[in-house]
């Protein structure tokens, strides 16, 4: 069983860029798609983006704006989220998610299967 393990979070000020990766423990993202959702206090969970992990399609939520880019490290397993020109919108709990999604439906959470704990994004001054 693959359980999606984030880390990279942290504060960080407005205008600034932060790093998040995601990695396969106990497994591998093989043949899945590999998403990341966030979610504010008091509010709904918000894809961000999708990545499918043979094949490298993409798709982001409307929420980033061109800001945010994800990509892949085969060799390491490891699925990252580079984000730039974070706003104090942007403070969430980032989550990883895989499964075997099609296409359609990357931006669904309810269709994927693994989850990770998830790490806490602040952007403050």
């Amino acid at each position: 069983q693959v359980q999606p393990l984030e880390s990279g979070g942290g504060t960080v000020r407005p205008g600034e860029a932060r790093r998040l990766s995601c990695t396969a423990s106990g497994g591998t993202f093989k043949f899945a798609t590999v998403a990341w959702f966030r979610q504010a206090p008091g509010k709904e969970r918000e894809f961000v983006a999708a990545i499918e992990w043979d094949r490298g399609f993409l798709l982001y939520g409307e929420i980033v704006k061109n800001r945010f880019t994800i990509r892949r490290d085969k060799a390491k397993n490891t699925v990252y989220l580079q984000m730039i020109g974070l706003e104090p919108e942007d403070t969430a709990l980032y989550y990883c998610a895989s499964g075997f999604v099609g296409s359609d439906y990357y931006s669904d959470y309810t269709r994927y299967d693994y989850w990770g704990q998830g790490t806490q994004v602040t952007v403050s001054s």
